[in-house]
């Protein structure tokens, strides 16, 4: 086959590509923000002084952190459908769906590894800065939401950045439950056409096209949080 005819082919299931990527992207994008949202608690938790507050999210993040993806989506999309009361609540017409399961476990699963973002970023607080929030009258809660959290935020940033990349490609796994990602589309196209070669390799340019991307964004988005510090001092 030339390569005139490669990229005639590559054109033909060009459409078939750009859904698969959005059907990847949406889901990524979802999983690693409202992942954020759940993991703010449980890092805050993780970094807490006290063991019977640390002991939740600790057994949490270690069965999260300690099991491969593709497992805990087996066991979301199998397994949870193997409990008569799974099936007969009202969450069951979402729980059926492979969609819905992907997006809960790659949520779940991603909100352990920036939980413990989070914790290293706000045990990595300068003492000084909370201390000097105390003395100016601050209480506890004050203290984490306009002085440690902000702080910690930036010094996490670029581990967070690495999450979603990390995310991006582990978001693969989700064809083995039927889901078109960028994967599940360039599996069926090669059944279709047995060029596993040349689809493979498109689909190592769209992730590293999209990792690139991602990283430019995350650069920007450092950039902007450092000048912005700077402006407040």
């Amino acid at each position: 086959m030339t390569w005139a005819e490669r990229w005639e082919m590559i054109m033909r299931f060009l459409p078939d590509l750009v859904e698969g990527t959005l059907m990847t992207l949406e889901l990524v994008g979802i999983a690693v923000v409202v992942g954020l949202i759940l993991a703010i608690p449980l890092g805050i938790a993780r970094a807490s002084r006290h063991w019977y507050i640390r002991a939740l999210p600790y057994t949490y993040v270690f069965f999260f952190r300690g099991t491969p993806l593709l497992l805990q989506l087996f066991l979301v999309y199998y397994g949870l459908s193997q409990f008569e009361a799974v099936r007969e609540s009202v969450l069951w017409p979402y729980l059926r769906e492979p969609y819905w399961c992907a997006l809960i476990t790659m949520t779940l699963h991603t909100a352990a590894y920036i939980a413990e973002i989070l914790r290293g970023a706000i045990q990595s607080v300068p003492g000084g800065e909370v201390e000097a929030a105390r003395a100016l009258g601050m209480s506890r809660r004050q203290a984490l939401q306009y002085i440690i959290l902000p702080r910690a935020i930036r010094i996490g940033l670029p581990a967070y950045g690495n999450e979603v990349i990390l995310m991006l490609k582990a978001s693969a796994v989700v064809y083995t439950i039927t889901l078109m990602d960028i994967m599940g589309v360039v599996r069926g196209i090669n059944a279709r056409t047995y060029q596993f070669e040349l689809f493979f390799l498109v689909a190592g340019l769209i992730y590293l096209t999209i990792t690139i991307v991602f990283t430019q964004l995350f650069k920007l988005v450092e950039r902007w949080l450092k000048v912005e510090a700077s402006r407040r001092r």
